[in-house]
Protein backbone atom coordinates (compact mmCIF):
# COMPACT_ATOMS: atom_id res chain seq x y z
CA UNK A 1 0.00 0.00 0.00
CA UNK A 2 1.38 3.17 -0.35
CA UNK A 3 2.17 5.92 1.73
CA UNK A 4 0.43 8.48 0.90
CA UNK A 5 0.21 11.45 -1.21
CA UNK A 6 3.63 12.73 -0.23
CA UNK A 7 5.15 9.53 -1.59
CA UNK A 8 3.61 10.56 -5.02
CA UNK A 9 4.41 14.03 -5.40
CA UNK A 10 7.38 15.11 -6.82
CA UNK A 11 9.03 18.66 -7.13
CA UNK A 12 9.32 19.93 -10.84
CA UNK A 13 9.45 23.60 -12.95
CA UNK A 14 8.29 26.52 -11.83
CA UNK A 15 4.67 27.31 -12.41
CA UNK A 16 3.45 28.14 -15.62
CA UNK A 17 1.94 31.89 -16.74
CA UNK A 18 -1.36 30.93 -15.21
CA UNK A 19 -0.27 29.92 -11.77
CA UNK A 20 2.03 32.89 -11.90
CA UNK A 21 0.09 36.02 -12.30
CA UNK A 22 -3.41 33.82 -11.57
CA UNK A 23 -5.90 32.74 -13.50
CA UNK A 24 -7.90 36.45 -14.67
CA UNK A 25 -4.42 38.63 -14.93
CA UNK A 26 -3.72 40.63 -17.80
CA UNK A 27 -1.57 37.27 -18.81
CA UNK A 28 -4.60 35.13 -18.92
CA UNK A 29 -7.40 37.37 -19.03
CA UNK A 30 -10.21 34.58 -20.42
CA UNK A 31 -8.86 32.12 -17.57
CA UNK A 32 -7.09 28.71 -17.19
CA UNK A 33 -7.94 25.57 -19.22
CA UNK A 34 -6.08 22.10 -17.87
CA UNK A 35 -5.16 19.97 -20.83
CA UNK A 36 -5.08 15.88 -19.93
CA UNK A 37 -3.81 13.50 -22.08
CA UNK A 38 -4.21 9.71 -21.41
CA UNK A 39 -2.14 7.20 -23.59
CA UNK A 40 -4.20 5.26 -26.24
CA UNK A 41 -2.74 3.99 -29.03
CA UNK A 42 -0.59 6.73 -29.04
CA UNK A 43 -0.18 6.76 -32.75
CA UNK A 44 -0.22 10.67 -33.14
CA UNK A 45 2.24 11.12 -29.91
CA UNK A 46 5.12 12.82 -31.84
CA UNK A 47 2.75 15.26 -33.53
CA UNK A 48 1.19 16.02 -30.57
CA UNK A 49 4.04 16.80 -28.36
CA UNK A 50 5.60 19.05 -30.73
CA UNK A 51 2.06 20.91 -31.08
CA UNK A 52 2.16 21.26 -27.50
CA UNK A 53 6.17 22.63 -27.58
CA UNK A 54 5.17 25.00 -30.13
CA UNK A 55 2.25 26.63 -28.37
CA UNK A 56 3.78 26.37 -25.06
CA UNK A 57 1.42 24.57 -23.57
CA UNK A 58 2.25 21.80 -20.74
CA UNK A 59 -0.43 19.34 -20.15
CA UNK A 60 -0.96 17.04 -17.21
CA UNK A 61 -0.26 13.47 -18.66
CA UNK A 62 -2.44 10.01 -17.38
CA UNK A 63 -0.11 7.11 -18.17
CA UNK A 64 -1.41 3.50 -18.29
CA UNK A 65 0.50 0.61 -20.56
CA UNK A 66 -1.19 0.17 -23.28
CA UNK A 67 -0.48 -1.24 -26.85
CA UNK A 68 0.60 1.01 -29.19
CA UNK A 69 0.40 1.32 -32.84
CA UNK A 70 4.09 0.34 -33.03
CA UNK A 71 3.33 -3.38 -31.49
CA UNK A 72 4.75 -2.44 -27.88
CA UNK A 73 3.13 -0.68 -25.12
CA UNK A 74 3.20 2.80 -23.82
CA UNK A 75 5.23 1.81 -21.05
CA UNK A 76 7.56 -0.27 -22.49
CA UNK A 77 11.52 0.71 -23.19
CA UNK A 78 10.71 1.72 -26.60
CA UNK A 79 9.07 4.92 -24.82
CA UNK A 80 11.31 6.12 -22.53
CA UNK A 81 12.95 8.62 -24.79
CA UNK A 82 9.28 10.18 -25.12
CA UNK A 83 8.67 9.93 -22.00
CA UNK A 84 11.69 11.79 -20.73
CA UNK A 85 11.42 14.48 -23.28
CA UNK A 86 7.55 15.25 -21.87
CA UNK A 87 9.24 15.71 -18.34
CA UNK A 88 11.90 17.89 -19.66
CA UNK A 89 9.44 20.26 -21.44
CA UNK A 90 7.55 20.27 -17.98
CA UNK A 91 4.83 18.20 -18.16
CA UNK A 92 3.37 16.71 -15.29
CA UNK A 93 2.16 12.76 -14.55
CA UNK A 94 -0.66 10.94 -12.86
CA UNK A 95 -1.64 7.09 -12.95
CA UNK A 96 -4.47 5.91 -15.50
CA UNK A 97 -3.98 2.27 -13.64
CA UNK A 98 -1.48 -0.68 -14.83
CA UNK A 99 -3.89 -2.61 -17.54
CA UNK A 100 -5.98 -0.28 -18.30
CA UNK A 101 -9.31 -1.84 -17.44
CA UNK A 102 -12.87 -1.35 -16.03
CA UNK A 103 -14.19 -0.86 -13.18
CA UNK A 104 -17.63 -2.22 -13.19
CA UNK A 105 -19.33 -2.67 -9.67
CA UNK A 106 -17.83 -3.33 -5.74
CA UNK A 107 -18.46 -6.25 -4.92
CA UNK A 108 -18.53 -6.24 -0.73
CA UNK A 109 -16.18 -3.62 1.55
CA UNK A 110 -12.81 -3.31 0.50
CA UNK A 111 -13.70 -4.87 -3.11
CA UNK A 112 -13.98 -4.09 -6.53
CA UNK A 113 -14.90 -5.71 -9.93
CA UNK A 114 -12.39 -4.76 -12.33
CA UNK A 115 -13.11 -5.81 -16.11
CA UNK A 116 -10.72 -5.96 -19.29
CA UNK A 117 -12.22 -4.23 -22.37
CA UNK A 118 -15.10 -6.37 -24.06
CA UNK A 119 -14.89 -8.82 -20.48
CA UNK A 120 -12.72 -11.11 -21.71
CA UNK A 121 -11.12 -11.07 -18.16
CA UNK A 122 -11.79 -9.93 -14.68
CA UNK A 123 -10.82 -9.92 -11.43
CA UNK A 124 -11.60 -8.63 -8.29
CA UNK A 125 -9.39 -5.99 -6.32
CA UNK A 126 -9.00 -5.75 -2.73
CA UNK A 127 -7.18 -2.43 -1.22
CA UNK A 128 -3.99 -3.70 -1.54
CA UNK A 129 -4.26 -4.65 -5.23
CA UNK A 130 -6.02 -1.88 -6.31
CA UNK A 131 -3.52 0.36 -4.83
CA UNK A 132 -0.33 -1.57 -6.82
CA UNK A 133 -2.83 -1.57 -9.72
CA UNK A 134 -2.40 2.58 -9.65
CA UNK A 135 1.56 2.19 -8.40
CA UNK A 136 2.60 0.26 -10.64
CA UNK A 137 2.30 2.61 -14.08
CA UNK A 138 3.76 5.25 -11.32
CA UNK A 139 6.81 2.86 -10.49
CA UNK A 140 7.86 1.91 -14.45
CA UNK A 141 7.51 5.45 -15.63
CA UNK A 142 9.70 6.47 -12.53
CA UNK A 143 12.54 3.41 -13.42
CA UNK A 144 12.83 5.08 -16.82
CA UNK A 145 12.26 8.96 -15.65
CA UNK A 146 13.22 9.73 -12.15
CA UNK A 147 12.93 12.98 -12.52
CA UNK A 148 9.44 13.37 -13.41
CA UNK A 149 7.12 15.16 -11.60
CA UNK A 150 4.36 12.63 -10.48
CA UNK A 151 0.80 13.74 -8.97
CA UNK A 152 -1.39 12.20 -6.13
CA UNK A 153 -4.13 11.58 -8.73
CA UNK A 154 -5.36 8.94 -11.00
CA UNK A 155 -7.86 8.67 -13.32
CA UNK A 156 -10.40 5.57 -14.10
CA UNK A 157 -10.39 4.12 -17.99
CA UNK A 158 -13.19 6.00 -19.54
CA UNK A 159 -13.64 7.87 -16.50
CA UNK A 160 -15.64 5.03 -14.79
CA UNK A 161 -15.65 4.64 -11.17
CA UNK A 162 -17.42 2.83 -8.37
CA UNK A 163 -18.01 4.36 -4.91
CA UNK A 164 -15.63 1.37 -3.50
CA UNK A 165 -13.15 2.17 -5.92
CA UNK A 166 -12.86 6.02 -4.97
CA UNK A 167 -12.60 5.32 -1.77
CA UNK A 168 -9.95 2.81 -1.85
CA UNK A 169 -8.12 4.68 -4.14
CA UNK A 170 -8.36 7.30 -0.85
CA UNK A 171 -6.43 5.04 1.04
CA UNK A 172 -3.66 4.65 -1.31
CA UNK A 173 -3.60 8.99 -0.95
CA UNK A 174 -4.56 9.38 -4.52
CA UNK A 175 -7.91 11.51 -5.51
CA UNK A 176 -9.68 10.72 -8.87
CA UNK A 177 -9.54 13.95 -11.21
CA UNK A 178 -12.28 12.84 -14.21
CA UNK A 179 -13.04 16.29 -16.94
CA UNK A 180 -15.50 18.65 -16.72
CA UNK A 181 -18.69 19.33 -18.45
CA UNK A 182 -17.14 20.84 -21.64
CA UNK A 183 -13.27 19.22 -21.48
CA UNK A 184 -14.39 16.06 -23.30
CA UNK A 185 -12.58 16.73 -26.80
CA UNK A 186 -14.37 14.26 -28.78
CA UNK A 187 -11.12 12.13 -29.82
CA UNK A 188 -12.40 9.19 -29.08
CA UNK A 189 -15.95 9.66 -31.29
CA UNK A 190 -16.34 8.18 -34.92
CA UNK A 191 -14.72 10.47 -37.67
CA UNK A 192 -18.10 9.76 -39.73
CA UNK A 193 -20.37 10.92 -37.36
CA UNK A 194 -17.74 13.17 -35.40
CA UNK A 195 -15.72 14.66 -37.64
CA UNK A 196 -12.63 17.04 -36.98
CA UNK A 197 -14.37 19.93 -37.91
CA UNK A 198 -17.22 19.86 -35.82
CA UNK A 199 -15.14 18.64 -32.89
CA UNK A 200 -13.47 21.92 -33.64
CA UNK A 201 -16.69 23.95 -33.16
CA UNK A 202 -17.87 22.59 -30.30
CA UNK A 203 -14.77 23.04 -28.12
CA UNK A 204 -14.43 26.73 -29.22
CA UNK A 205 -18.82 27.12 -28.61
CA UNK A 206 -18.21 25.32 -25.47
CA UNK A 207 -15.03 25.86 -23.17
CA UNK A 208 -15.13 27.71 -19.98
CA UNK A 209 -12.40 28.62 -17.73
CA UNK A 210 -11.57 26.38 -15.66
CA UNK A 211 -12.38 23.55 -17.91
CA UNK A 212 -10.66 20.18 -17.57
CA UNK A 213 -9.80 18.95 -20.87
CA UNK A 214 -9.32 14.95 -21.91
CA UNK A 215 -7.53 13.82 -25.04
CA UNK A 216 -5.14 11.09 -26.31
CA UNK A 217 -1.69 10.26 -27.95
CA UNK A 218 -3.95 8.80 -30.76
CA UNK A 219 -6.93 6.64 -31.03
CA UNK A 220 -6.73 3.53 -32.82
CA UNK A 221 -10.58 3.89 -33.93
CA UNK A 222 -10.51 7.37 -35.18
CA UNK A 223 -10.03 7.49 -38.98
CA UNK A 224 -9.35 11.21 -38.87
CA UNK A 225 -6.58 12.26 -36.43
CA UNK A 226 -7.68 15.12 -33.56
CA UNK A 227 -4.20 16.04 -33.69
CA UNK A 228 -5.22 17.50 -37.06
CA UNK A 229 -7.00 20.38 -35.49
CA UNK A 230 -5.44 20.39 -31.68
CA UNK A 231 -3.35 23.13 -33.22
CA UNK A 232 -5.79 25.24 -34.65
CA UNK A 233 -8.22 24.59 -30.92
CA UNK A 234 -5.04 25.73 -28.99
CA UNK A 235 -4.08 28.51 -30.93
CA UNK A 236 -8.06 30.29 -31.11
CA UNK A 237 -8.25 29.45 -27.41
CA UNK A 238 -5.22 31.02 -26.58
CA UNK A 239 -5.93 34.07 -29.02
CA UNK A 240 -9.12 34.58 -26.79
CA UNK A 241 -6.78 34.96 -23.59
CA UNK A 242 -6.66 31.61 -22.34
CA UNK A 243 -3.36 29.95 -20.29
CA UNK A 244 -2.94 26.31 -20.17
CA UNK A 245 -1.81 24.77 -17.02
CA UNK A 246 -1.23 21.72 -15.18
CA UNK A 247 -3.44 20.36 -12.50
CA UNK A 248 -2.79 21.05 -9.05
CA UNK A 249 -1.95 17.83 -7.10
CA UNK A 250 -5.71 18.12 -4.97
CA UNK A 251 -6.76 17.77 -8.99
CA UNK A 252 -9.94 20.25 -9.93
Amino acid sequence: MLAGAGAWLVPGPGAGPAAAHGAHSPYCPAGTLYLTIDTGWSREAERIADILRRRGVRATLFVADEPTWRGDSTLSDSWRDFWRARAAEGHVFASHTWRHWYFRADAGPGRVRYVARGGAAAVLLDQAGLCEELERPIRRLREMVPEARVLPLWRAPGGITTPGALAMARACGLTHQGWTAHGFLGDELPSDRHPNAALLRRALRDVRDGEVLVMHWGVRSRREPFAEVLEPLIEALQARGFCFDTLPPQGR
